[in-house]
């Protein structure tokens, strides 16, 4: 691998824990409120189908950003079972679990001791993603959001906004992330390497991309 002039980092399921607890405790909510005989991890990943359908379909389409459309498809999960609902509890329950995620066991020694900058690149919002860093005072050198780039992971377009924000050649940076779909699949289509960590608690992962590094925490980014 050539030397690395920085890393893109991937941050809700590879640096803060990713939102399956959260969504299945909004959905355990619902199925309550609304009394639904379904259980909250089916519940999490029909919303699951919804939401990351509307993100594809983002692409050609007008930007959206993912507060509207996680009430969106809340709505949508929801309307076959109980007709129309006001999501924005939930919604406003679930993004404050963003902005304070917990940042998984090994994340604060890499981030001591990792000598190459960091971008995130993260699918999300600019108000909780940098609320979250914030809370947390990780110092990284650039945050990209798909509000920023206006553009989703595996979108090729967010890694661009990267890499010209960042100023670091293409084959001299590493993207790491948690989703096959959306980081590894995403890194490929933008030209650059990608390296999967491969922890247990996503809700789930549409994608089969191979990546160029197999990892089950950020511990690796040391030896790099």
């Amino acid at each position: 691998m050539a030397e690395l002039q920085g890393i893109f980092l991937d941050f809700y399921g590879t640096v803060a824990s990713g939102d399956r607890r959260a969504v299945e405790s909004i959905c355990g909510q619902v199925a309550r409120d609304h009394g639904l005989a379904i259980s909250a991890a089916d519940l999490a990943s029909r919303w699951g189908d919804h939401y990351f359908a509307a993100i594809e379909a983002v692409d050609g389409g007008p930007f959206r950003l993912l507060v509207d459309i996680e009430r969106d498809t809340l709505v949508e999960t929801l309307r076959p079972h109980v007709g129309a609902i006001d999501p924005d509890p939930y919604i406003e329950r679930f993004n404050a679990y963003m902005v304070r995620p917990a940042l998984f066991e090994e994340v604060a020694e890499v981030f001591a001791r990792l000598h190459l900058p960091v971008c995130i690149v993260s699918n999300a919002d600019e108000r909780e993603l940098r609320a979250a860093i914030a809370h947390h005072r990780l110092p990284v050198s650039h945050v990209v959001t798909s509000e920023s780039a206006r553009s989703y992971k595996p979108e090729p377009r967010i890694f661009e906004h990267a890499l010209s924000l960042t100023g670091w050649s293409r084959d001299r940076v590493l993207h790491v992330g948690d989703s096959l779909h959306s980081d590894v699949m995403g890194a490929h289509r933008a030209g650059l390497r990608a390296a999967w960590v491969n922890r247990a608690d996503r809700i789930k992962d549409i994608g089969t991309e191979p990546p160029d590094l197999t990892w089950t925490d950020l511990l690796p980014l040391l030896a790099l």
